[in-house]
C-alpha cells in the first residue's frame, strides 16, 4: 500500500530551529502537511484536538519531555497505536531502552538527514 503523503504529522521540539529543520526534512521527502507543538503537553493537547498520522518528537523537553509524552500516548486508548519516533542528541543505551519500553515505533539520534528520516519513517509507516 502507497503511504500518503498528505497525511498529517506532528513534530515536537521546545527549539524552533529544530522544529524548521525537520519540516524541511519532511519537505524534501514529499510530505507537507506538518504541524508543530514546542513541548509534550501543547502535543497531547494536539493529538486530542485533530486527527494526526504520525508523531515525531524530541526527547528532552519542559515540562512534558518526549518520552512523557510517548507514555500518554501509548496510554490513551485512543491514540495507542500512533506511530511515533523519538529524536534524541543521546544514543545512551538506557534512553533506547526506555524508549522501547514505552512502545516507541523508532528512534533517530541527532544529527540526521533527509535519507535518515526517509530510512525511519519507510519502517514505521512503510515504504515510499
Amino acid at each position: 500500500m502507497a503511504v500518503d503523503k498528505g497525511m498529517h504529522i506532528l513534530v515536537v521540539d521546545d527549539y524552533n530551529t529544530m522544529r524548521r529543520i525537520i519540516r524541511n526534512l519532511l519537505k524534501q521527502l514529499g510530505f507537507d502537511n506538518v504541524d508543530e507543538a514546542a513541548d509534550g503537553a501543547e502535543a497531547y493537547k494536539k493529538l486530542n484536538e485533530k486527527a494526526f498520522n504520525l508523531v515525531i518528537s524530541d526527547w528532552n523537553m519542559e515540562p512534558m519531555t518526549g518520552l512523557e509524552l510517548l507514555k500518554q500516548v501509548r496510554a490513551s486508548d485512543k491514540l495507542k497505536n500512533m506511530p511515533f519516533i523519538m529524536v534524541t542528541a543521546e544514543s545512551k543505551p538506557e534512553n533506547v531502552i526506555a524508549a522501547k519500553q514505552a512502545g516507541v515505533s523508532n528512534y533517530i539520534v541527532k544529527p540526521f538527514n533527509a535519507e535518515t528520516l526517509k530510512v525511519k519513517m519507510s519502517s514505521v509507516i512503510g515504504e515510499f
